[in-house]
């Protein structure tokens, strides 16, 4: 598959997702809350997740390569590169850019692992770090990050 056909194919999926997120934000009648977990070490911010069997949900998008974790239980993940049935414990490697959908087959946890070089701690400031809300805010931010050779 050529470079633009596997871009057209990611933005078909990420379209898809977002679609998805947008019908389950709508049915608040089904529902679950989710309070993820913070963990810290030197250099290191984790988040863990409890998703119970039968629930569905979406993540964020995320900016950084990362590390993930299904520590506990079974899931169906669909990311940009497609539809994976994970066990724990399985490792995930994450790139810049994913939003994932997850269906937990059985009570699962997830877990992301980032990199934390300042050590940051304020939770508002550790999604602007690692998180955007928008596919169209992250490619500003990967546009910016080619200007300025990164930073």
């Amino acid at each position: 598959m050529d470079k633009l056909t596997q871009f057209e194919s990611k933005n078909r999926l990420r379209e898809k997702i977002i679609q998805l997120e947008s019908q389950m934000l709508a049915r608040t009648d089904i529902q679950v809350k989710i309070e993820p977990k913070h963990y810290f070490a030197n250099g290191l911010y984790l988040r863990e997740i409890y998703i119970p069997k039968g629930t569905c949900l979406t993540g964020k998008i995320h900016k950084t390569e990362h590390i993930c974790i299904l520590s506990l239980g079974e899931v169906s993940v669909c990311t940009d590169s497609g539809m994976k049935r994970i066990k724990a414990s399985t490792v995930v490697h994450s790139e810049p850019g994913t939003k994932r959908v997850l269906y937990a087959h059985e009570d699962s946890v997830w877990i992301n692992c980032h990199f934390n070089p300042t050590n940051e701690s304020d939770l508002e400031k550790i999604d602007e770090i690692f998180v955007t809300d928008t596919f169209e805010k992250f490619m500003e931010l990967e546009e910016q990050k080619k200007i300025t050779g990164g930073n």
